[in-house]
């Protein structure tokens, strides 16, 4: 698996945050798809539950809920992930990924669902105040 990055997005402040996964904790997260809720705790957010909202792969083609698999695959689609709104009723040819993470997988986007004790903001500013020292 590349490195793999994780965005987390906070739907009570707006704000999202961004870490890139170690190589053994990548792989945890394979075989999980769109809409799956997970313990964050197994990628060092303890207390918190995560919901995977899609996701990239290496190559940069989007992850299409409902389209399950692990596969490329170029589908007629005229609205949704992977699309761009240009006339209504009028349909595209794009390719897109299956909603199952891989080894492929290059990007992981989720929303926190339940948050922990500590606030979000305090895993990122430990993380800040080491690269700057």
């Amino acid at each position: 698996m590349a490195k793999v990055k994780i965005i987390i997005s906070d739907p009570k402040t707006g704000k999202t945050y961004q870490k890139e996964l170690k190589e053994k904790k990548d792989k945890l997260l394979v075989n999980y798809e769109i809409g799956s809720v997970f313990d964050a705790g197994i990628i060092d957010f303890p207390a918190y539950k995560f919901e995977i909202t899609g996701g990239t792969d290496k190559d940069g083609f989007p992850m299409r809920k409902g389209f399950s698999g692990t596969d490329r695959k170029r589908i007629m689609i005229s609205r949704g992930q992977g699309i761009r709104k240009t006339q209504n009723n009028v349909r595209h040819r794009k390719m897109v990924v299956g909603s199952t993470i891989s080894d492929n997988t290059a990007q992981i986007n989720c929303k926190i669902t339940k948050y922990g004790n500590a606030k979000i903001d305090s895993f990122f500013e430990q993380k800040e105040k080491t690269e700057s020292q």
